[in-house]
């Protein structure tokens, strides 16, 4: 997929940071999931939650995450 930005506003972000741009509005609007996310940036989950993070951007989780994390818990524990 290509996107077309006006010039004005491309001469402004580097390739990089539309990438990350466009990944943080669509997590943002629950569109995109964390890795998903991190994929459309070009970053590691870890790098995008950082990203995330400087910008007060609540991660997603809910009770289905929970219920699967304490699933992966409980198989490392046997």
């Amino acid at each position: 997929m290509s996107i077309s930005l006006p010039e004005e506003i491309e001469r402004q972000f580097t390739p990089e940071e539309i990438k990350l741009h466009l990944a943080l509005g669509m997590f943002l609007d629950h569109r995109v999931s964390l890795g998903q996310g991190a994929a459309i940036a070009g970053l590691s989950q870890s790098a995008f939650l950082h990203e995330l993070g400087s910008r007060r951007i609540p991660v997603h989780y809910d009770e289905a995450d929970v219920i699967a994390d304490a699933a992966t818990a409980e198989q490392w524990g046997k």
